[in-house]
């Protein structure tokens, strides 16, 4: 297995010459979660999501407790698959974690076409909610405040005893994470906020607007946190039109005529 295969999860093919989809989970997130917009998107991209370790086939594995190195390895993992356009999209701590390792392509040479940035403050707004300190009680409940875990699996405390290192290690990896002032991305950022979100205000998505230079827009879905949940297919549609807007146009000589 090579470290791009250890990092990332192969969801669709998509088109043989069109752009990848590189999904980014959140904090206790594994790679699995996207698969429903995979196949929402299968027509459009190549669909790719990252699996951190400490989680299903890698929960063997140490958790990254720190979220620049863990972008470094994602960086690095993302090399074979740069040979299309790649659009970026994260959610929560995925949102931090893409956009740093668009920093890295982008300083390497060619970043992500577009960054979705979904359920985050802008990197430069810190707040330390200090829950990497919390006893596992207290870590539980705020999953279960975030709605974004089913509650049977927060309930079995055999699963729990599984998941809870690589979560506490994902809220230690985001909640120690500052930002790298002086650093922009030249590529568009929309980001998707829920109306209700308690932890990110619309001053907090709006401020993504300073981490690039390029075009900002900012779309607001109904819900807390986890909204996403709630409108898959909404945000398929619009990352499906950003997706069209990059595949490969047919040349006139194979262009298909009209009858006659």
């Amino acid at each position: 297995m090579t470290d791009s295969d250890l990092w990332i999860r192969r969801f669709q093919p998509g088109p043989p010459s069109g752009p990848r989809l590189v999904c980014f989970p959140y904090a206790g997130g594994a790679a699995s979660y996207f698969h429903p917009l995979a196949t929402s998107l299968q027509q459009n991209a190549g669909v790719l999501a990252v699996q951190y370790p400490g989680r299903q086939e890698r929960r063997s594995e140490e958790t990254l407790r720190d979220l620049h190195t863990l972008a470094d390895r994602v960086a690095a993992a993302l090399s074979p698959y740069r040979d299309r356009p790649l659009v970026f999209f994260g959610h929560s701590m995925g949102a931090v974690v893409a956009h740093e390792v668009a920093l890295r392509l982008t300083d390497d040479g060619e970043g992500p076409v577009e960054l979705f940035a979904s359920g985050r403050r802008a990197p430069s707004r810190h707040h330390d909610d200090k829950v990497r300190l919390l006893d596992d009680d207290g870590l539980v409940r705020e999953l279960k405040s975030l709605a974004g875990t089913a509650p049977a699996l927060l309930d079995d405390e055999e699963i729990l005893q599984m998941v809870l290192p690589s979560i506490r290690g994902d809220y230690w990896a985001v909640e120690t994470y500052r930002h790298r002032p002086g650093t922009m991305l030249s590529c568009p950022v929309t980001v998707l906020t829920g109306d209700r979100d308690t932890r990110v205000s619309l001053d907090d998505a709006r401020a993504w607007r300073e981490h690039t230079t390029g075009r900002f827009a900012l779309e607001t879905f109904s819900g807390g946190h986890f909204f996403i949940n709630d409108h898959t297919e909404a945000i398929a549609g619009l990352l499906r039109r950003r997706l069209s807007e990059l595949a490969p146009r047919p040349s006139a000589a194979h262009a298909v005529r009209p009858d006659r």
